[in-house]
């Protein structure tokens, strides 16, 4: 059985379709979700799932290997950022080289790089008078948003649209195409 470990910050609603996603197979399993936000909304998804939680700091992150240790003694095949605002050290993509995925709500390389998540995002793609936007999912590296690219899916905005409106558009796409590419990936993986 392949099993996930998914990093979240927030509110946690690509952390819970994932798990959603692959709560009936017998193949691959969510084994862990892990924040750095200990009022972060995707623990209490996390209870409602049955899904165990770490919630750790900054120092245990950046100053110890203790992140790293802890996944290769769960077994963990394939790291999942949905979410996730901090930068992986670069221990844990020793650790984990090509294992590690993120999400980003942007046709990278457009919108990337630090301080650019959630909304920054959308208010950039509003303020720029985009035509589209949509989704990265990338390999991890030690600079954000510099990873290869895995899968893009786009969708078209109108000159109507405000960031609200461009971020329930991406929501869409996360949750139609983040649970299915990892699926895939994994499958590469055991190729």
């Amino acid at each position: 059985m392949k099993r996930i470990a998914i990093f979240a910050s927030g509110s946690g609603t690509n952390a819970e379709q994932i798990s959603r996603y692959f709560s009936e197979r017998s193949d691959v399993q969510v084994a862990l979700i892990l924040t750095n936000n200990p009022g972060a909304g995707v623990i209490q998804r996390a209870r409602k799932l049955h899904i165990p939680t770490l919630i750790f700091d900054r120092k245990l992150f950046y100053e110890t290997e203790t992140i790293a240790e802890f996944l290769t003694n769960q077994h963990i095949d394939l790291i999942v950022l949905a979410g996730f605002m901090m930068l992986v050290p670069e221990y844990l993509i020793n650790r984990f080289p090509d294992k590690i995925l993120n999400i980003h709500p942007a046709l990278l390389p457009k919108y990337g790089g630090k301080g650019m998540y959630g909304e920054f995002v959308h208010q950039a793609v509003v303020a720029n008078a985009e035509k589209e936007s949509g989704i990265t999912i990338h390999l991890v590296n030690s600079r954000y948003d510099e990873g290869k690219v895995i899968f893009q899916a786009s969708c078209t905005l109108d000159p109507t649209d405000d960031p609200a409106a461009v971020a329930g558009k991406i929501h869409r796409l996360e949750h139609e195409h983040y649970p299915k590419v990892v699926d895939a990936y994994l499958r590469e993986l055991t190729d």
